[in-house]
């Protein structure tokens, strides 16, 4: 039987791979480091960028993004939508805790106009805030899933005007700031030179939302499960827990007064509010719900 020695590097008779191997390791480990402290220079470049521009932040494109002071707050109700609309002048709007304030004047808002306003926001990211976005009514209405249709045009104008007809002051308690802004500054659908509609609609979105969106006090939902609700207070309830990391029980008293629903008999109440939740477990957004003491706990997906 013959054996083969190994064989060694040469120096002081000494196998010098091990330490060979461990420099190696070194410099990948600082190649790594690099790498990941250029990332995050980079992103924060980015983010220093946008802000400069008044640009909103980015998120996944099956996202639509909401400030969580909206979205836990009765400024986009959840009532009936055979309930004609009130138009309200300097209303105080209801926000769940003590995430800050609403002041809002103009025709009642409800889910079906944040349902909107979400698409809107999502082609508003791309471009600097207080530039022009444009769209086509055949493309946004087919985001919202609604049918292509002239009603469902009719529809859009409706929701858009609607928008644009509005003033609010919002101040948030975690960001010690408020604002003052129009939901929708700019809405151009129609060329009154010839009374003929636009082939593009052209809206324009507040600068001043950028603040609602700093320091990620927005909310990211997920469009297709949101989509996939009945709109009302469904999916009043889906951005609401969606706003929490954690989801702590929340009185029937305090959902009714976040969504808007306007009934006064507590059983009515609890079987809507139940029937809802049945909704969003059905949507896999979440598990499973308790309802005790007229309190709601739910156990998210």
């Amino acid at each position: 039987m013959t054996f083969q020695a190994n064989k060694k590097p040469h120096g002081a008779g000494f196998d010098l791979r091990p330490f060979a191997q461990i420099e190696k390791r070194a410099r990948e480990a600082i190649s790594r480091k690099k790498l990941t402290a250029q990332s995050k220079s980079d992103f924060d470049s980015q983010r220093s960028v946008r802000s400069i521009l008044k640009q909103l932040p980015l998120w996944p494109e099956d996202r639509r993004a909401i400030p969580n002071l909206f979205v836990r707050s009765a400024l986009f109700n959840a009532r009936n939508k055979n309930i004609p609309r009130l138009y309200l002048k300097d209303a105080e709007i209801y926000v769940v805790g003590d995430h800050g304030s609403i002041t809002y004047t103009g025709e009642e808002l409800r889910q079906d106009d944040e349902t909107v306003w979400l698409q809107l926001i999502q082609l508003a990211k791309e471009l600097p805030l207080g530039s022009s976005v444009e769209f086509t009514p055949y493309a946004f209405c087919r985001a919202l899933g609604w049918s292509i249709s002239g009603r469902a045009y009719i529809r859009l104008r409706e929701v858009l005007t609607r928008l644009q007809a509005t003033s609010l002051k919002a101040y948030s308690s975690q960001l010690d700031k408020g604002v003052s802004l129009s939901m929708l500054p700019k809405f151009e659908w129609c060329d009154h030179a010839s009374n003929t509609s636009l082939k593009k609609y052209k809206v324009t979105v507040a600068e001043e939302l950028l603040d609602l969106f700093s320091d990620n006090r927005y909310t990211r939902l997920e469009w297709e499960q949101r989509l996939s609700l009945p709109t009302g207070v469904a999916t009043w309830l889906h951005g609401y827990f969606a706003s929490h990391k954690e989801n702590f029980p929340i009185k029937l008293e305090t959902i009714k007064q976040g969504s808007g629903i306007e009934t006064v008999n507590i059983k009515h109440l609890k079987a809507v509010i139940e029937a809802a939740l049945k909704q969003l477990r059905a949507a896999g957004f979440i598990n499973s719900y308790t309802l005790a003491e007229g309190r709601i706990h739910v156990s998210r997906a």
